[in-house]
């Protein structure tokens, strides 16, 4: 995480006090519910939490540096704090029921946190969506010009794998929300599962079903992955931007502000800038999952192989889709979109995108699919290099016309009937986020 990148809330989220914090409440919770198991003395953890406040990262780590264990160095600086009632806290546990449990009601938070970003996102999607359902532009396949579309619609396919990804990361977040208070191989050799499971449910997470020391590592390998789909959708609509602004195409472009520099040497650029760094940004996100995965095989019951990676990959993965998820939001409620020039585009090549409806109707006329496709090729070609006007050609062709009247080719021309499906398809988009 660097702070050009990070939005102060998960700044916040995971600093080393929060850290700290977290680990405070884990412990806190297994002491209230060992308190109403009758293992510890009661009022105890109501008498250790106000030291909470006074939770010295600095401290802490200074402690690290002589004992070398993070875990042993907290509960020392705690115990400092306290005093003797801090004897009851870890009783029966181990570093990772802590360790773990903590992650995951952090990760829980980084979840609502990019869920309610998510959503912010969609719902700005659906109004661009909505003011452009009707907007005529060309499809493109290959990058090149293929049949007609609307900008609502290019729009709404966006929407509907952004509330993919929406759906798939919360899934992912209730699958993350698993700890354990179960010992160091998970046999409750000094505690139990119903202590587990009291201690949890105060911090919002259910028992893992098998833990070992720690929670598997599949879990955290799904949210991961979850984080980074919803990555890949935000960069699928900036590499669209990035085409639509274009100078041969410029069909919408980012917003571009008063007193914005676009090039140090040229002041007339105008560059997709933010549209560019979302497709880099998702390249970090999508770097998390090979490591996410190669942490679930630990060897036994654990190895500390997937502390160093998660210390890292955890905090930027997360991290950096809320920054997308905000600039993304940002950038499609300001895209300026050009109708001109989307009509300009798709009239580019004199209708050359009736090819395939004129080749149905031959089909339907009783012709071979593959001769007529020869039929109206021939003649698509002539006009793509300029020798005639693409539906002049047809009607002038003695093979078509043999076959299909005039009316009849002249629909295949008609935008309306081309594009009678979109409000359908639009609808389905917005109707599966109502």
């Amino acid at each position: 995480m660097i702070p050009r990148y990070t939005p102060a809330d998960f700044d916040a989220l995971w600093s080393q006090r929060q850290k700290y914090l977290a680990w405070f409440e884990v412990e806190l919770a297994a002491c209230e519910a060992m308190e109403d198991a009758g293992l510890v003395p009661k009022g105890t953890a109501a008498e250790v939490r106000p030291v909470g406040e006074k939770i010295d990262p600095d401290a802490i780590d200074a402690i690290e540096k002589e004992t070398r264990h993070d875990v042993i160095a907290f509960l020392t600086h705690v115990e400092r704090l306290a005093g003797p009632p801090a004897r009851w806290l870890h009783l029966g546990m181990t570093s990772s029921d802590v360790l773990d449990s903590s992650l995951a009601w952090l990760m829980v938070k980084a979840g609502d946190a990019l869920l309610t970003r998510t959503d912010a996102l969609l719902e700005a999607f659906a109004a661009r969506v909505e003011e452009h359902r009707h907007t005529p532009m060309i499809g493109r396949s290959h990058g090149i010009h293929a049949e007609p579309t609307t900008f609502g619609v290019a729009l709404a396919g966006h929407y509907a794998e952004l509330a993919r990804g929406r759906d798939r990361l919360a899934a992912a977040r209730e699958e993350i929300a698993y700890g354990k208070i179960a010992g160091a191989v998970g046999t409750y050799a000094h505690l139990s599962p119903e202590i587990e499971e009291a201690a949890l449910r105060r911090l919002g997470l259910k028992p893992e079903t098998v833990s070992t020391q720690v929670v598997p590592r599949d879990r955290h390998a799904v949210f991961l992955a979850a984080c980074a789909g919803l990555a890949a959708g935000i960069e699928r609509f900036a590499t669209n931007v990035r085409h639509w602004q274009r100078t041969e195409v410029l069909e919408a472009e980012e917003p571009f502000t008063k007193g914005q520099k676009g090039s140090s040497a040229m002041p007339h650029k105008r560059n997709p800038i933010l549209s560019e760094n979302l497709c880099g940004l998702a390249r970090v996100v999508r770097g998390a999952v090979v490591p996410g995965y190669e942490n679930v095989a630990l060897w036994h019951e654990r190895d500390i192989s997937h502390s160093s990676v998660e210390r890292m990959v955890v905090p930027d993965a997360t991290t950096t889709l809320a920054f997308m998820l905000d600039r993304t939001k940002r950038l499609i409620e300001g895209l300026v979109v050009y109708p001109e020039n989307l009509e300009a585009n798709l009239a580019k090549t004199g209708g050359l995108w009736a090819s395939g409806g004129v080749l149905l109707e031959l089909v339907r006329a009783g012709k071979g699919r593959q001769d007529g496709y020869v039929w109206v090729q021939r003649n698509a070609m002539k006009a793509f290099h300029g020798e005639g006007d693409f539906q002049a050609l047809l009607l002038a062709d003695d093979d078509i016309r043999g076959l299909l009247d005039e009316d009849t080719i002249r629909k295949c021309f008609d935008l309306k009937h081309a594009l009678a499906h979109a409000d359908a398809i639009v609808d389905r988009a917005l109707r599966g986020r109502a």
